[in-house]
């Protein structure tokens, strides 16, 4: 398969193949979507949905918080001029409502029926300052809690693309810009996703540069020679523009798992060309021509090379069976384009070395022979029963540490704490009430034939009020809202009658009950009036506490409100990547399963030994448990950008122990005894794997820069991780080969026998 002609076709194959990509060039596009981290499998996604239909998204809106800087916001030349701005604003395709406290108004029922009145009139000095006393119940609402500034809630339509939001709010911007005010702060759907793609663009040019400049100074500092740095340059850019063409062809946009796509490509191929490389001088070296040393590389390792790549794609493969699409679709497209490199490598390495001229006289060695290996080999057979109780011993405290880890995420995770996003956010929790949607929805229950009967009513008021109590004054929008406002109405817009009503005020404003609801209840409650929702915006308190808060809240659903009248259900976006936090074990121990059982399989079938194959998970299981001690140390929770970790970490992993095992199969077939064939193996693979290992953890220790929790999170503990792993497969591993040796030399036999078959 390697042999010169070949070879060469392969190549011709894979230059048609990159002109074709260059020539019917795939469009990249960039997207952000954080509903793709809802889990697929869980009822209460299909629930959201359907509540979805009836009412509203939760989640399309827009905060934009607007001050003064000349003084009070109370001024009638700046009032004007921001009711300018929001009358533009509405004026917007794609916006479907602006709420804001400039043209609020409250229903008033006087003698000749229902009306409506202004909040807040500037038309004299006078009015405006009649206006001041209604002010105080719309905070933190629609005022902030300082009272310097007021809130434009921009509701946009759901059904808007990407690229039509990212329109959307420059046009809002604009307006903004063109009135001379400038928000003092911004958050919502379709300004985070923007940033998001902005810093996703900006991260994904930078690191794919640094990986380059990485793998340039890796190899100059490993081969020394012009052509140990070319060809794995040329190689691994053409293995990752076609791996990137596949992503592209398919229609799939890069998010914010893409991120860290060019590095892991990179870095994973580069680690493949120094097994080759390394074994390739070997030869030149040894005297062997370069069309024979060639063809000899590939033909030896081809196969424990495709073992090691195909196990790290599996770390990410494993991925697709957790039930996040954002996991899915990183996880399959990740695992296939690792496996696309390997197709460049074989494809293209042996074509440009045999085309490429090489002296065959001199060569750098990789690495000057080390004399420490066979010193350390020496220390750790001395000291076998101290290195397992090492071993041991932190596995078992760095389990005990890892089980007080708490679940716990937050919906603005990825971005760093000073990130301006941030900034604007913690503004709006501390003077608005939060910025993060909260959802319950409510029916009617059976004893009930609608929300808006004052039993019904008097439950909903009781959880409310709870609510109340369990984050803070704060305003709610409900179908028990339309009552109190109806009662405020009939006490002549009084805000001290915002409240519950008695059952002799309430039967007097029945007859308004229908035209309130015609008119404000659409988005609150059904019009059969069996179904609503009770919604408020509050902080984003992480899914750990907002799990004990529910938890309380529905206890005291349980304990206090009637199932009979009120039906009770959390539900909304926020409710949803709480749920997904939460599913971080089950996540991560469905991917370690796919992982363990596939990486199981390959040992059982490379050893023929079941008992070998379990030997094989044991350096590679330990390196998990000790990320899990590092997690607690370091202060890192468990989240689901955190948990995917230990899959891919451990397909990573597996490789350094696969090649070591592969090299003492391969020592043990040639007739040697159990130890000679360790310490043969020890000394020959363990330079490749200390190389590959550096590398490695150079290229993930990149993405520890990033900005985003995902991929910094990743990068840092990855490459802990893998310098554990190095760790357990010096010192760990040929500890527990030892007393392996019955089984080695049934194995041994067998290999004799197989190639010395008895005549």
């Amino acid at each position: 398969m390697f042999k010169k002609p070949t070879a060469l076709a392969f190549l011709g194959f894979g230059i048609l193949l990159t002109l074709s990509i260059l020539i019917f060039r795939p469009v990249p596009s960039f997207d952000y979507d954080f509903e793709q981290f809802f889990p697929l499998d869980d009822p209460d996604l299909a629930f959201y949905q359907d509540f979805e239909k009836q009412f509203e998204s939760d989640n399309d809106y827009l905060l934009m918080a607007i001050e003064n800087p000349d003084g009070t916001w109370l001024d009638s030349a700046f009032l004007e001029k921001s009711s300018q701005t929001q009358n533009q604003i509405r004026k917007l395709e794609g916006v479907d409502s602006l709420i804001s406290i400039l043209d609020f108004q409250l229903p008033v029922i006087g003698l000749f029926g229902m009306r409506q009145v202004s909040v807040l009139d500037w038309e004299t000095k006078e009015k405006l300052e009649a206006s001041r006393e209604k002010l105080s119940q719309f905070q933190p609402s629609l005022i902030s809690q300082d009272g310097k500034s007021i809130l434009f809630l921009i509701k946009n339509n759901p059904s808007l693309s990407k690229e039509e939001g990212d329109t959307l709010y420059r046009e809002i911007r604009e307006v903004f810009r063109t009135n001379g005010i400038a928000p003092k702060a911004v958050a919502g759907k379709i300004q985070t996703q923007g940033d998001f793609v902005t810093l996703m663009q900006n991260e994904f040019g930078l690191f794919l540069g640094l990986s380059f400049i990485l793998m340039f100074l890796a190899l100059f500092l490993i081969f020394r020679s012009w052509w140990g740095i070319v060809i794995p340059l040329v190689v691994l850019v053409l293995g990752v523009l076609w791996a990137f063409a596949l992503i592209l062809y398919s229609g799939k946009p890069l998010d914010i798992m893409s991120v860290m796509q060019p590095t892991i490509f990179l870095i994973v191929g580069l680690s493949a060309l120094v097994h080759y490389f390394t074994e390739f001088i070997k030869k030149l070296k040894a005297g062997i021509s370069r069309d024979l040393a060639v063809q000899q590389t590939f033909q030896q390792l081809t196969f424990a090379v495709w073992l090691t790549i195909f196990t790290t794609a599996i770390g990410f493969l494993s991925l697709y069976f957790t039930s996040i699409p954002a996991l899915k679709t990183f996880g399959l497209w990740t695992g296939l384009g690792i496996l696309v490199i390997f197709l460049g490598l074989v494809l293209i390495t042996p074509g440009l070395l045999y085309l490429i001229p090489i002296s065959e006289k001199r060569q750098v060695s990789v690495t000057h022979k080390s004399s420490f290996l066979p010193i350390l080999f020496s220390k750790i057979i001395q000291n076998r029963k101290q290195i397992l109780w090492a071993f041991s011993g932190v596995s078992v405290v760095c389990l005990i540490l890892g089980s007080q880890l708490n679940i716990n995420g937050y919906l603005l995770d990825n971005l760093p704490s000073d990130h301006p996003i941030q900034q604007d956010v913690s503004f709006f929790d501390s003077q608005f009430g939060g910025s993060n949607p909260l959802e319950i929805a409510v029916t009617a229950g059976d004893q009930a034939n609608s929300l808006l009967e004052y039993e019904v009513l008097q439950e909903m008021d009781k959880l409310e009020r709870k609510l109340q109590e369990t984050f803070g004054e704060r305003e709610i929008i409900s179908p028990l809202s339309l009552v109190k406002f109806l009662n405020q109405a009939q006490n002549q817009g009084s805000s001290a009658a915002f409240i519950f009503p008695t059952q002799g005020q309430y039967l007097r404003m029945r007859r308004y009950l229908k035209q309130a609801v015609a008119s404000e209840g659409e988005k609150i409650i059904s019009l059969d009036q069996k179904t609503g929702r009770v919604s408020t915006r509050i902080p984003d308190l992480g899914s750990l506490e907002m799990g004990k808060k529910r938890a309380e809240i529905l206890a005291f659903v349980e304990q206090e409100i009637n199932p009979d009248l009120l039906k009770v259900r959390w539900t909304g976006t926020a409710y949803l990547i709480d749920r997904s936090h939460e599913s971080v074990t089950r996540q991560m121990l469905q991917g370690l399963s796919v992982a363990f059982l596939i990486v199981g399989l390959i040992g059982g079938f490379l050893f023929r030994s079941w008992r070998l194959a379990f030997l094989l998970l044991i350096p590679n299981v330990v390196p998990l448990i000790w990320m899990l001690g590092l997690m607690y140390v370091m202060g890192i929770e468990f989240k689901l950008t955190t948990s995917i970790l230990f899959s891919i970490a451990f397909g990573i992993a597996v490789d350094d122990t696969i090649h070591f095992m592969s090299k003492l199969k391969t020592e043990l077939s040639t007739g040697k005894s159990l130890h000679y064939a360790i310490k043969r193996t020890f000394i020959e693979a363990g330079r490749a794997i200390i190389l590959t290992s550096v590398i490695l953890v150079m290229g993930f220790g990149l993405l520890a820069f990033s900005q985003f929790g995902v991929t910094h999170f990743t990068g840092l503990l990855i490459s802990f991780t893998l310098v554990f792993a190095l760790a357990a497969d010096l010192f760990l591993l040929p500890v527990l080969l030892f007393p392996m040796k019955k089984i080695w030399d049934q194995k041994v036999i067998g290999y004799s026998q197989a190639q010395n078959p008895p005549k």
